[in-house]
This record gives structure tokens, sequence and C-alpha cells, in this order.
């Protein structure tokens, strides 16, 4: 009997997933430097296939900013056109002006804006001392109130000391003269049995 094969499918096995991984490596290599190295290509086998310089056309002479680039007949010309570029002080005047006023309206509805937002930041930061000021009023109350109520149970556990200590005292005095807790308790029975009947 033959040993099976690996149970694996084939794009598991070790070599074929270093094998897609190459690829992918290869093909973003491919994708990175393809392009730059394309025109590279293509300048150097343009310099290459170029004449020589015996064979080259002479240079152009020509100063173009002086001709018109399409010539217009005089009749049919718009000269406003042509006066466009020109300086014209009384429209450049206005334009400054309008433009000033523009900006000078900017800046006043950016100074309201500022104004506006700093009188709602010192309302909302006088409602924030108002608040404050209340709290620590609440606060000095809550303390003010347990100091009093400290003060009362230190008083109240002083006395309850200075009673412990009496009635130490009294029961030490009453054992003295022969008192016992469980007689005294019996005969505290038996008197209330005899009463009753």
């Amino acid at each position: 009997m033959a040993a099976p094969s690996s149970s694996r499918p084939w794009i598991c096995r070790p070599f074929a997933v270093k094998l897609t991984l190459s690829l992918i490596a290869i093909s973003i290599a491919g994708y990175i430097v393809g392009p730059p190295l394309y025109w590279h290509l293509v300048e150097v086998l343009a310099a290459v296939t170029r004449p020589s310089s015996g064979m080259m056309c002479p240079s152009c002479n020509c100063d173009c900013s002086s001709q018109p680039l399409i010539s217009i007949p005089e009749g049919l010309g718009n000269a406003s056109f042509a006066d466009c570029a020109k300086h014209d002080p009384g429209v450049s005047e206005d334009t400054e002006n309008s433009y000033s006023e523009l900006l000078s309206e900017e800046l006043r509805l950016r100074e309201a804006d500022a104004a506006e937002s700093q009188r709602r930041a010192d309302t909302a930061l006088l409602e924030a001392k108002k608040i404050t000021s209340q709290y620590q009023k609440e606060a000095d109350k809550c303390n003010s109130g347990m100091e009093t109520c400290e003060e009362a149970r230190e008083k109240a556990e002083e006395a309850l000391v200075a009673q412990k200590k009496l009635t130490a005292l009294w029961e030490l005095r009453a054992r003295k003269r022969g008192w016992k807790e469980g007689v005294a308790r019996n005969r505290g029975q038996s008197q209330g049995s005899v009463q009753s009947s």
C-alpha cells in the first residue's frame, strides 16, 4: 500500500505560498519602478535615434511678442477688447474704493462677531461664578452643621462615659452592702407574683 501524499491542497503547501508571495512582490516592484523606467528608456531611445547634429534643422528666429497671433482686419476688430488691458484711473479708483469698503465691512462684521462672542463668554463666566458661590455657601452650611453635630456627639459621648462611671460607682456601693444581681431579680419577680395574686 503506497503512502498517501499530503492531505493538504497544493495551495496550502509552503512552496506554493512562497511562490505566490514572490509573484506579488515582483508585481508590486514592477508597478512602482515600471513607469519611471519606461520613460527613461523612451528618452534614451529618442536620443539615440535622433539624427546627428549636422543634419538638424536650423533654429527658428522669431519674435512672437511683437506680432499678433491672428491678425484681424481693421473694420472687424473690437476696439473695446484692445482697451480692456489699458489702465483706467477712474475704474481703478472705484475698484480700490469698493475693495477697501468691502474689507472695512468685513472687519466691522468680524469685530461685532468677536464682541458678541466675548459678551457670551463673560455672561457664561459670571453665571459660573454665581453657581460656584451658591455651592460654596451650601458647602459652608454643610460644614457648619457637621461641626455642630460633631460637637453634640462628643458631648453625648462624654455624658455617656460620665453616666457609666456613676453607674459603676453605685453598683460597687450596692455590692459592698450585699446586693447580688441574680437575687434581686428573683425577689422582683416573686414580689410581682405576690402582688398580682
